[in-house]
């Protein structure tokens, strides 16, 4: 088997509309598609990253929470490559969300931070 690249990355959010416009209008992403799903009460929402990368966004109710920050088993964090990484800073501390100070990646040598998403997920910029 040869993976050729991730095709989505799928969050399960508390509250979709606030998730929605934290990812559409805060983080800039694209709408693919909205379809709400009545069998289930539950939105998903696919949002376009770049030419090839999608987050998929669900909606359950009651979905139980995240155990740590960001130790939990399974996803440790969402991560999305940046050009500036103050100017992203700039934009998100616009949007009133708290942003970590920068680090350095001891082992590139790059520039990194985190911040999280309505539901706590932690999501890190890393400077290209």
């Amino acid at each position: 088997m040869k993976l050729k690249r991730i095709h989505h990355v799928a969050i399960i959010c508390s509250d979709y509309e606030r998730s929605k416009h934290f990812y559409v209008n805060v983080l800039g992403l694209e709408v693919i598609h909205e379809h709400y799903r009545e069998e289930r009460n539950s939105y998903k929402l696919d949002l376009k990253v770049n030419e090839y990368d999608q987050i998929e966004l669900f909606s359950f109710e009651n979905p139980p929470k995240r155990l740590s920050y960001p130790e939990a088993c399974g996803l440790r964090h969402l991560a999305f490559e940046v050009e500036n990484i103050e100017e992203a800073i700039a934009h998100l501390q616009q949007h009133e969300i708290e942003v970590e100070p920068i680090r350095i990646d001891p082992i590139t040598g790059k520039r990194f931070t985190f911040f999280a998403d309505p539901d706590g997920l932690p999501i890190e910029l890393y400077e290209k």
